[in-house]
């Protein structure tokens, strides 16, 4: 009876715990996960006085606010930033490495999302989530409800829709430019929703007026309503990505049409959040709302500066290594191809010719390591015998599936040039200030100058919704 009794009080305890972090931290109705492409801090800030009220200035001054947020791993573009955000990890586990990679069967370009097993709805492109190779968060809102909650994903892009959406969503829809309507993938749909045609045909005119961040809001809060999303005490999941892209033309970057996109976006801001609020309740919504990570910046002239700088010839060096190997194993093709700074070998000919792999991948580590603008080699046994995935962004980005052989870095300030693929960028180490906030659904304003990682989102999103983190997601939640 006793032991009855202590055990009864210990759970009464608990409970009452578990009571009042409920209250003071309601599970929300409706997440709502925004991710804006290159969103810069210093551009952010610069032009706050252009802004309404209710657009950045209530996520800044509202919100719990985090300055300086990083992610964990380099490369970054598009598509692997949006995939650590809802995977919780970084490609090294998640497999997206990128927007696009070189296919190591075939030596073939792909998007990361390429599918031929799904046709296109209202596209020609096939697509499907597969190459995500963990669980997003998404997927575990679904798998946590038993498919009951609805997780719909929206974005100019079919990178960013699909990968937001994840393995389970209810659908992904992106924006085909030829046929100016919104388009998704027989992944989702056996056709077309009625609600969707419905959508294109009705708004054909506006679609096409080229407001891009407008359209994605105008479709996001459609979806909401026409799903009931948010209707009930089922959290539902909503991943929208914005644009805050410049074009850049003859190298030089429109400040006006820069500051004309920040403002537009602090208006489809506050449209998307206002609206989404007056609906389904400020206390039963979340909004996290984060960058991409990394920008396309205009080319600099550093030689008028006198700054060290340099071209480094990825397609020449490439076949410079390959004379070498041949001099010293025999002629031959050792380098197959290469893509950006990876080079990728024909190991099917060196295991035929019985050629110790770690010992030629020693020797051209060291051949590279000589090439003028060279400021690192790394070889795919080095990344994969590393160790702690922390001490390294290289590291926690190498993904053995669809990465090079060899990794290149070349030094700050030189830019790398592959002719053969028309392909070049100019090396920089310098990391790009950019926020993450949580905004409604029981979070105080707070300002945090904490530098944080992006790979905190998911568990945080799960702990707010009680649910578990995506399989790969090792990192802590933020509170």
């Amino acid at each position: 009876m006793i032991n009855k009794y202590i055990t009864a009080t210990i759970l009464a305890v608990v409970a009452g715990g578990m009571a009042e972090a409920q209250v003071s931290r309601p599970v929300p109705r409706l997440v709502v996960n925004i991710a804006i492409d290159q969103l810069r801090s210093d551009y952010v800030e610069a032009f706050m006085p252009s802004y309404g009220n209710d657009g950045f200035k209530k996520l800044f001054q509202q919100g719990v606010v985090y300055c300086n947020a990083q992610y964990t791993f380099a490369p970054i573009d598009r598509a692997s930033s949006i995939a650590s955000i809802v995977t919780g990890t970084s490609p090294s586990n998640n497999g997206i490495t990128g927007f696009r990679w070189l296919d190591k069967g075939s030596l073939v370009q792909v998007d990361c999302v390429d599918d031929n097993d799904y046709e296109g709805i209202f596209t020609d492109d096939r697509t499907s989530p597969q190459n995500i190779a963990t669980t997003t968060i998404n997927d575990e809102l679904k798998i946590a409800t038993d498919g009951a909650a609805l997780v719909y994903s929206i974005a100019l892009d079919r990178d960013a829709a699909v990968i937001g959406g994840g393995h389970a969503a209810d659908g992904a829809f992106w924006f085909n430019d030829g046929t100016k309507c919104w388009c998704s993938s027989k992944y989702y749909f056996k056709r077309a929703p009625k609600w969707l045609e419905s959508y294109n045909l009705t708004n054909i005119n506006a679609l096409a007026e080229g407001n891009a961040n407008g359209n994605i809001t105008d479709l996001a809060l459609h979806c909401v309503d026409v799903n009931g999303m948010g209707g009930d005490y089922i959290t539902d999941m909503l991943s929208v990505t914005y644009d805050a892209k410049v074009p850049i033309e003859d190298d030089k970057l429109d400040k006006e049409k820069l500051l004309d996109k920040y403002v537009r976006i602090d208006k489809e801001l506050d449209r998307l959040t206002s609206t989404i609020e007056n609906r389904v309740g400020k206390s039963n919504v979340l909004f996290i709302i984060t960058s991409t990570g990394y920008s396309d910046e205009t080319a600099v002239d550093y030689e008028k500066y006198r700054i060290p700088y340099g071209t480094f010839r990825m397609d020449r060096n490439a076949n410079l290594l390959n004379v070498y190997l041949g001099a010293i194993y025999g002629q031959d093709k050792y380098v197959e191809s290469c893509f950006y700074n990876q080079l990728f070998l024909n190991i099917r000919e060196i295991e035929q010719k019985r050629i110790n792999a770690s010992e030629l991948l020693s020797r051209a580590q060291t051949f590279l390591m000589q090439l003028s603008g060279t400021a690192n080699v790394f070889t795919s046994k080095n990344l994969l015998l590393s160790g702690d995935k922390n001490s390294s962004k290289l590291r926690n980005w190498y993904y053995p599936n669809n990465c090079g052989d060899i990794i290149i870095e070349v030094s700050p300030g030189w830019q790398l040039v592959n002719e053969e693929k028309f392909q070049q960028y100019t090396s920089k180490e310098s990391l790009m200030p950019f926020p993450l906030i949580f905004y409604g659904a029981g979070f105080t304003a707070k300002e945090i100058s904490t530098p944080v990682t992006i790979d905190r989102i998911a568990p945080t999103i799960a702990k707010s919704i009680r649910i578990r983190a995506p399989n790969a997601c090792s990192a802590m939640p933020l509170y």
